[in-house]
């Protein structure tokens, strides 16, 4: 008789996400639904325990960690801060990310890396589309479009996401600096001649498992935001109403405010390639809006996060 085969199969079939920038708006909002995708495993790692900049470190962890795909959220954000620390700048957003490039190619992982509206320079009138001219009018812009050229030249494989206006219920941005303001101040002034589109943390997180859990991997770069096109004035007052504040927003133009980095007159990103190569659903801006605010009213009061928690 022969001998009986002893087929191992592994127990642990769950594919491995690494999550670089883990301690940041969308990093963390990655955090809140990992535990929705139990077929996926989820190693978030912020910069205290891996550095993007360390090469050696990133090597090692790719290694040590042998994902299938890695989700870069590590960035330099201090847009008007980059105007004086281009150094920094450049280091986090441009080098760091080509270093990170090169080794995902080397170790057989598929990157996704997160960009920004910015690499525009606002003189369109139609939704930028992802083959558009860029030409960014702030260093920040430029920090984050030279770290797309390096990923892609580094690794054609990888798959750039450009978002706009991002906020969450973590970190800082624009809602949870309204709402700071308006519980300070009497009467506050927003800008109303810059025209774009917000981003909720939580959708982009979704729609980035969702392009991992689709199983067909289209390299390139892709736009993604909410649906809509709104001012910061506006997205101020929706703040103010669902907020239930009686701060008056009073509307000024951008020359009104001036702020050490020059912002895109109109950055409003097309959605359609990412919505037919992936079929990405867009919520209207104003739903997801409603949404943060009551996490972060909830929280305010003294309550739990609804289940928003980090793990």
């Amino acid at each position: 008789m022969g001998r009986l085969l002893r087929l191992q199969i592994p127990v642990d079939m769950s594919i491995k996400i690494l999550v670089t920038g883990a301690s940041g708006q969308l990093g963390r909002e990655l955090n809140v639904i990992a535990s929705r995708y139990p077929g996926y495993e989820f190693v978030f790692l912020d910069r205290s325990r891996l550095s993007v900049q360390d090469e050696a470190a990133v090597k090692m962890q790719l290694e040590q960690e042998r994902p299938a795909y890695c989700i870069n959220c590590a960035a330099y954000t201090a847009v008007d801060k980059a105007e004086t620390e281009q150094a920094e700048a450049f280091a986090v957003n441009a080098t760091a990310v080509g270093l990170l490039a090169k080794a995902c190619r080397r170790a057989g992982v598929k990157l996704i890396h997160i960009s920004t509206d910015y690499v525009f320079d606002g003189t369109a009138t139609i939704p930028y589309k992802e083959d558009d001219q860029t030409n960014p009018v702030n260093l920040y812009g430029a920090s984050k479009l030279h770290g797309e050229v390096l990923a892609l030249q580094n690794n054609p494989d990888t798959l750039i996401i450009r978002t706009s206006w991002l906020y969450s219920p973590f970190g800082n941005n624009f809602v949870k600096t309204m709402l700071r303001l308006m519980k300070e101040k009497e009467c506050i002034q927003v800008v109303n001649d810059q025209a774009g589109a917000p981003t909720y943390g939580a959708d982009l997180a979704e729609a980035i498992v969702e392009i991992i859990r689709s199983d067909k991997w289209s390299p390139g770069i892709y736009h993604y935001s909410n649906s809509g096109i709104i001012s910061w004035f506006t997205f101020a007052m929706a703040i103010r109403s669902l907020s239930r504040s009686k701060c008056e927003v009073l509307p000024i133009p951008a020359s009104g405010y001036l702020t050490p980095a020059k912002r895109p007159a109109y950055s409003v990103l097309s959605k359609d390639k990412i919505r037919n190569t992936y079929g990405v659903a867009l919520k209207p801006w104003e739903e997801s809006l409603r949404e943060c605010i009551k996490i972060l009213m909830q929280d305010d009061s003294g309550s739990k996060k609804a289940g928003r928690k980090n793990k």
